[in-house]
């Protein structure tokens, strides 16, 4: 059994370790090291909760840190990193349960129904408002996973006056504090929890259907943050500081990597998380008709293009993650630059289904960093570059979000790939991207489609160079 001055200075030392882990984090260069002191702060945090109590029980809880542990060690092994953003989501929504467990197990505790005056009423505040956020970020969680996989369609759920219901919600919940706080007995209060857990469920679920599949970094994103404010309620409940501290760090993070996320956009944070994809803005006009003929190339026809060239961007997508193609890619890179020419990438903000999809991707290929840069800084480039290489990326490279004012995803920042010489779109067919719109790049003079498995045909590439 850990002294409570030890188990102190432990909860210090993690949190200090947290802090320096998503400092780290901030840097594509310093990450594996923020990934480390994340890593060693949770074993201290965890055996520091662990031995700091008493001694009884601890038999059984060995047992099922074993069992987790086992269980998360082989999920994550045959997670495909195509599969990642599932994985975040589903582990959400775990924690979210587990805030709602605690917050029954603390409301049920006998310390807890022994309190009285304010200190009682502080204490049920937190349980009901951790179990709000929790139930919220679980079945939430659950249905982004759902998006994210396939399960359920990407496309926003509308129907009439569904604010109004959420805001609904949300009132019914709040009477149903104030007659928490009110209750007679345990079991009277237990009541009104349950109906709170189920009215903040179906919240949760709403909430998530509302939002289209263009907008689903943005959402993993907010529920990460839910997740730490999960957290937090639950450190408040247990007494535990350093889980206030983890979930505040987590919360605040989360939130403010949505903010960045939807600035990015050039969306409302609120209009994402109450809306649809693009229907925050409320738009009545009607897209702009696209014309122009598709033209496709020839893998032997696009090595002859990026011999010429001397400048090339090139932009992954979620096809290179689905079709694993960035270890082609690096290949790609390495032939490029031995014949001297200058090689870039272009990441777009929320390429992919996660927050850093592409950039974790292409560091696993061992692409420098060096070449890696934001749209922001490709776009004003792209006039005097010669080949732009689209890889399995659409809504983000869709010049319809600058064009045409009745596109769903007017207002939102893309890369500006058609303003180069060439562009080249490796795509496996005309297929919508995941905001589910036609693309009029497509069809532009100076764009041409390789079809084609993306691995395959960065593969045809490297040969013919």
């Amino acid at each position: 059994m850990m002294t409570q001055g030890l188990q102190t200075v432990s909860y210090i030392a993690s949190s200090i370790l947290f802090i320096l882990s998503l400092g780290g984090l901030s840097n594509q260069e310093s990450a594996k090291r923020g990934n480390l002191f994340g890593i060693v702060g949770m074993g201290i945090a965890i055996l520091a909760a662990a031995l700091g109590e008493s001694t009884q029980g601890h038999g059984i809880l060995i047992a099922v840190m074993i069992i987790a542990s086992l269980i998360g060690i082989v999920v994550a092994q045959k997670v495909e990193m195509t599969s990642m953003p599932q994985l975040v989501a589903i582990l959400h929504s775990f924690v979210g349960l587990a805030a709602v467990l605690v917050g029954f197990g603390s409301y049920l505790d006998e310390q807890t129904q022994s309190l009285t005056g304010a200190a009682h009423s502080i204490h049920l505040v937190e349980v009901y408002l951790g179990i709000f956020i929790g139930a919220l970020t679980f079945t939430g969680s659950i249905v982004a996973w759902g998006k994210l996989q396939g399960t359920i369609k990407s496309n926003p759920l509308m129907y009439p006056g569904r604010h109004f219901f959420n805001m609904s919600l949300i009132a019914v919940s709040a009477f149903f504090l104030l007659r928490f706080l009110s209750a007679d007995d345990a079991a009277q209060g237990m009541q009104y929890l349950l109906i709170m857990t189920g009215l903040s469920s179906l919240l949760g679920i709403l909430l998530v259907m509302a939002i289209g599949g263009a907008d689903m970094p943005v959402v993993v994103s907010m529920l990460n943050s839910y997740s730490g404010w999960a957290a937090a309620a639950a450190g408040f409940m247990l007494s535990n500081d350093l889980l206030i501290v983890t979930g505040a760090l987590v919360g605040s993070s989360g939130a403010i990597l949505s903010y960045i996320m939807c600035k990015a956009m050039n969306r409302s944070f609120f209009s994402v998380i109450f809306g649809g994809m693009g229907n925050a803005a409320g738009k009545k006009s009607e897209a702009v008709a696209i014309t122009g003929e598709v033209k496709s190339i020839t893998s032997d026809e696009t090595c002859d293009l990026l011999k010429d060239a001397r400048k090339i961007v090139i932009v992954p997508g979620y096809g290179m993650a689905t079709a694993k193609a960035q270890h082609a890619i690096f290949e790609l890179v390495k032939k490029l630059q031995e014949g001297g020419r200058e090689v870039t990438f272009a990441i777009h903000p929320v390429a992919g289904r996660l927050p850093g999809h592409m950039n974790v991707l292409l560091a696993e290929a061992n692409i420098s960093y060096d070449i890696v840069h934001e749209m922001d800084e490709v776009n004003p480039e792209l006039p005097e570059t010669d080949v732009v290489l689209v890889v399995g990326a659409n809504d983000i490279v869709n010049p319809s979000a600058l064009e045409d004012a009745g596109s769903p995803i007017y207002g939102m920042p893309v890369i500006e790939v058609w303003k180069a010489k060439h562009v080249i779109v490796s795509k496996r067919s005309m297929a919508a991207g995941y905001a589910g719109i036609e693309n009029p790049l497509f069809f532009k003079d100076n764009t041409r489609m390789l079809y084609g498995d993306a691995k395959k045909t960065v593969d045809a590439l490297v040969q013919g160079i």
